[in-house]
């Protein structure tokens, strides 16, 4: 099965290798350092403060993998080659919600990226995918659990 390429933007790819290497160097010093003293502590068997060191060093060691392998199928989105009048990857995007004439700027990224709370949402997601190849002035529908929602794309910002 081939694995899945990972789609991020040049600020994203600087995020994640910034946390690969945060995490190889600093995390794994700190929990080895943890697993150390509550070694110290004796008897390991009961020692909590050693279990939970084991778990964490465990998570930090799958999230290095799990970042590894999604930097080795990264496809990185070239904001000077996008062009500028259609949606992609990389482009904020002016939406005008028809219904509630709500006007907001999203960030549309790859799924790895996607942050509601700032702004950034997936291509994957029903808005993404709605908005994805369109020009400033289109009217997309987006299905959503809650109905359809219509959004006019009032800007591209690049």
């Amino acid at each position: 099965m081939a694995e899945k390429e990972v789609i991020l933007t040049v600020e994203g790819l600087k995020k994640m290798e910034q946390e690969l290497e945060h995490l190889k160097t600093v995390r794994r010093r700190e929990v080895a350092e943890r697993i150390k003293q509550a070694r110290e502590f004796g008897d390991i068997s009961e020692n909590s403060e050693y279990e939970d060191a084991k778990n964490e060093q465990a998570f930090i060691e799958g999230r290095i993998l799990t970042l590894e392998k999604m930097l080795r199928n990264a496809r990185v989105v070239d904001e000077t080659d996008l062009n500028p009048n259609v949606v992609s990857i990389g482009s904020t995007v002016r939406l005008k919600d028809l219904e509630y004439n709500d006007t907001m700027e999203v960030t549309l990224v790859g799924s790895s990226e996607a942050n509601p709370d700032d702004h950034k949402i997936s291509n994957e997601s029903p808005v993404g995918k709605a908005i994805l190849g369109k020009k400033a002035g289109n009217v997309v529908e987006v299905t959503t659990p809650g109905g359809v929602m219509k959004f006019k794309i009032l800007a591209i910002v690049h």
